[in-house]
């Protein structure tokens, strides 16, 4: 893992390595390049397999999703067994810990809970001569919500995804999930599903199943909006159908970054990077430090911890290649560079994190103090978990209740109201050169 001190860069150099690179830059590995070159023949980008994958969909239906479930996936499918059955659901609720499915009742109880606090609501105000402006509020109709499969199975993406679109009145909620190559769907994220909500449940992952949900299928049907992280195949897939149906973000690979001072416990910084790093040989794991000790103890703390993970080959392979300990003058340099990276998760390990929080603008999810570790927010404290990523919490927010509605404008003129106002309206109208519509003020004041 890189340790630098920003004493001996420029604030462009330090800038520089900041910034993440676009999610639609990520270079395929060997093994992806292999498994795509055996596919299709020849060799592709990512964006270039998805605008294929994308069009067949769009064009053949079913018969694409089916057939590239098979190839890629491994899983065979008729359009009769696409969809997990409630008997499916049944026997994996039926199957799991128990004490697994008490915890994911809790969660979804403090998912829901938080969500609920600040539903939008339609408002409406009166001006003058009668007329009456306002916002109307409405759930949307049907959403898709991507659930990741592959390496790890997270019910907890179910949960964050599907009870906010549950809170907010979506009456269908449609999940597409990759399935392993039985066939099957990992029960806890069955289970997660009942919990939450979900109406249908289709085993379909990647770029396929993102342009069902666009499009539709025979058996899939089409949705006005996809939520939801996936790999970069998913990524470029929302990217190429927004507009079709509206997304959530573009995400990339997890990431946290951490500003820590003296007073930190290098055991829990070190744990919390790697919480991020197993995800992902891309996620990326980021200490800012105004303590030289405390860099040192962390860097041995990660190989220690390492050595015993399950998933340590992901992890040093995520901390070797995007790991970085920066150590700066002060803690207000630390805040500066975190701004400037605008990580998916910001954790404030110092003596007085609040202290710190007016001056932190860009972050997806902020964690304050030794006791809120970045996985309480991943499963269970309430706060969504479907955040921002590559720099993108400059304009991009959490998910959250807003995700799954679309406001309206509301507009009631009396005649007294349009009276008053139908000369400057007219004006406006005549000066951008639309005399109709100049016209459809005139002839309401004869």
């Amino acid at each position: 893992m890189k340790q630098i001190y920003s004493s001996y860069l420029s604030k462009e150099e330090l800038a520089e390595i900041m910034e993440k690179p676009a999610f639609d830059k990520v270079v395929l590995g060997a093994g992806a390049k292999a498994k795509v070159k055996a596919l299709f023949g020849e060799e592709l980008s990512a964006q270039q397999v998805v605008e294929r994958i994308v069009t067949d969909v769009r064009n053949q239906g079913n018969e694409a999703v089916l057939t590239y479930t098979r190839s890629i996936d491994g899983a065979d499918f008729t359009a009769d067994t696409l969809e997990v059955t409630q008997a499916e659901i049944d026997r994996a609720v039926a199957g799991i810990d128990q004490e697994v499915l008490a915890a994911l009742k809790a969660a979804a109880a403090n998912i829901k809970q938080f969500h609920a606090e600040k539903v939008p609501e339609s408002w409406f105000t009166e001006r003058e001569h009668g007329a009456i402006l306002g916002q109307k509020c409405t759930p949307l109709d049907r959403v898709g919500i991507y659930v990741p499969g592959g390496t790890a199975a997270y019910p907890s993406s179910v949960l964050m995804n599907a009870v906010p679109a549950a809170v907010a009145g979506v009456q269908e909620i449609i999940m597409v999930v990759p399935p392993d190559r039985e066939g099957r769907v990992n029960p806890y994220v069955l289970a997660a599903a009942k919990l939450a909500g979900v109406t249908r449940i289709f085993k379909v992952g990647g770029a396929q199943a993102v342009a069902a949900l666009a499009f539709g299928t025979e058996t899939i049907p089409k949705v006005d909006k996809i939520t939801g992280p996936g790999n970069i195949f998913v990524t470029l897939a929302k990217k190429a159908i927004y507009g079709h149906v509206d997304i959530d973000m573009l995400a990339g690979p997890s990431e946290i970054l951490i500003i820590a001072d003296s007073t930190a416990d290098p055991r829990y910084v070190a744990a919390d990077m790697l919480s991020q790093a197993e995800h992902d040989v891309l996620a990326s794991s980021i200490l800012i430090t105004d303590s030289a000790s405390l860099a040192g103890k962390v860097a041995k703390e990660v190989e220690s911890q390492l050595a015993v993970l399950p998933r340590k080959d992901i992890a040093a392979q995520s901390i070797e290649d995007n790991g970085l300990i920066i150590i700066t003058k002060d803690i207000t340099e630390a805040v500066e560079l975190a701004n400037l990276s605008a990580p998916e998760h910001l954790e404030l390990l110092t003596a007085e994190p609040f202290k710190l929080l007016p001056f932190v603008r860009h972050a997806g999810a902020i964690f304050m103090g030794p006791y809120s570790p970045e996985p309480l927010g991943d499963y269970f404290a309430g706060p969504n978990h479907v955040l921002p990523t590559g720099g993108t919490a400059r304009f991009y927010s959490v998910l959250n209740v807003d995700t799954f509605m679309k406001k309206t404008s509301v507009i009631a003129y009396t005649q007294a109201a349009l009276a008053a106002v139908s000369s400057q309206v007219i004006k406006l109208a005549e000066a951008e050169g639309l005399d109709a519509h100049a016209n459809a003020i005139r002839v309401r004041g004869n």
